[in-house]
């Protein structure tokens, strides 16, 4: 077997055990329960039906892979097919989705700037296309509001306004009122009384996005309004968890910073000095949101005022050193990086002194420090910078407009 062959092979390999791992992951949202350990394992209907949500997730990611594989193509670029990343760890609360992605890798270095913007925007048009369709799928065939109760039955014990009960940190049942109505799902519980509440559920809440709230509002008839799952229990719906996923990602790609997809397309349309100055605002005001309130992802937080006087002050200097770092590898000299860090954390204790409890989110902090460290904020210059056409300067600015209706301000949140 040559050399291209072996790498049809492992790419073919790499897909079949995506697809599987993310089936497994995908069942164990929906249904809340695992494979592998608990009294209540799952077995092969469940995989089956994990099936749900691998495969309108795969079908965005392939098409947003393809997109960038067959415009590099149709401009002569030596590009491989997709490479998947199968990623699962088989326990819930692992917030594993089965996969870590997918990439096409260039053989070449691409010079045209035309060429560029092209592969860069190809890809998020093309799995946002799909996303979409998907996402209007999953608001149009809701199941009922009873659905909920084949993966939680316990909630069956507080009526219709369940939602009001359940999410309270104080509230409990009894295992012998569920084996009133539910024997089978009443022995998994060892107890008699389970409280119930945020650490009862998966441990986390989906947030949204302008064209969730859109759905929610527009899609959804009057009459199914009832069936919109809460956002604690979007996950036990395998079509709108997808498309809400291969938004995020979206979003994520989509960025206008250095050379992710979105930094591709910035490029483009304002060149390369205009976009070193907007990808580095870009960066600092993620830095400004993802810290907001909570410091280093919340380890140390000089904006908890809580802490002793000598805790606050530590995790005032950890924090402007961990913001510091992240400029390291921009092209501000040290004292620039030490002055807009600190000018970071002045900033956010205005904020916060004007709008007590707001928080920013920490996993946007992580792919800040990805960005800022092993990315790259900057783009390099192209070797051939042949304007663009007004038609693809109206795509870029669509690309554009498509990152702010998929950007999530906090895509997952952690329950306490």
């Amino acid at each position: 077997m040559d050399k291209q062959n072996r790498t049809y092979l492992i790419q073919l390999l790499l897909f079949v055990a995506t697809l599987i791992s993310t089936t497994l992951a995908g069942a164990e949202w929906m249904f809340g329960r695992s494979f592998i350990y608990g009294p209540n394992t799952m077995g092969w209907d469940e995989f089956f039906s994990g099936l749900n949500f691998s495969i309108p997730f795969l079908l965005i990611l392939t098409t947003h892979e393809l997109g960038h594989y067959f415009t590099a193509r149709h401009h002569k670029v030596n590009v491989s097919l997709p490479f998947y990343l199968p990623f699962w760890l088989g326990f819930i609360g692992s917030f594993s989705i089965g996969t870590m992605g997918a990439f096409i890798r260039l053989k070449e270095r691409v010079k045209s700037l035309t060429k560029t913007f092209d592969i860069g925007l190809a890809g998020p048009l093309a799995g946002f296309i799909i996303a979409l369709v998907v996402i209007v799928y999953g608001f149009t065939h809701l199941p009922p509001k009873d659905h909920i109760y084949s993966i939680h039955p316990e909630y069956e014990l507080f009526g219709d306004d369940f939602e009001d009960i359940v999410y309270d940190v104080d509230t409990f049942f009894l295992k012998t009122d569920l084996a009133k109505i539910n024997p089978e799902a009443a022995s998994f519980y060892e107890a008699d009384t389970i409280r119930m509440g945020p650490s009862y559920q998966i441990g986390i809440m989906m947030g949204s996005n302008l064209i969730y709230d859109f759905a929610k509002s527009y899609i959804v008839t009057s009459h199914q309004k009832d069936r919109i799952p809460n956002p604690n229990e979007i996950f036990h719906y395998p079509y709108l968890f997808a498309g809400f996923l291969a938004l995020l990602f979206t979003a994520i790609n989509l960025l206008p910073i250095g050379q992710l997809d979105g930094g591709h397309v910035l490029y483009g349309l304002v060149g390369e000095k205009k976009h070193r100055i907007v990808s580095t605002t870009v960066y600092i005001a993620l830095l400004i949101y993802s810290g907001l309130g909570t410091g280093v992802f919340g380890v140390f937080n000089p904006f908890d005022l809580t802490q002793e006087m000598m805790d606050i002050i530590i995790a005032f200097v950890a924090y402007a050193f961990f913001l510091f770092y992240l400029l390291g590898k921009t092209s501000l000299s040290n004292q620039q990086k030490l002055m807009i860090s600190l000018g970071i954390i002045a900033f956010q204790e205005i904020l916060l002194l004007y709008a007590p409890g707001i928080k920013g989110y920490g996993g946007w902090m992580l792919f800040a420090f990805v960005i800022g460290r092993y990315l790259g904020i900057y783009h390099p210059k192209s070797e051939i910078e042949e304007p663009l056409s007004n038609n693809r300067k109206i795509l870029g600015w669509i690309a554009l407009v498509i990152f702010i209706l998929s950007f999530s301000p906090q895509p997952l949140v952690i329950l306490d």
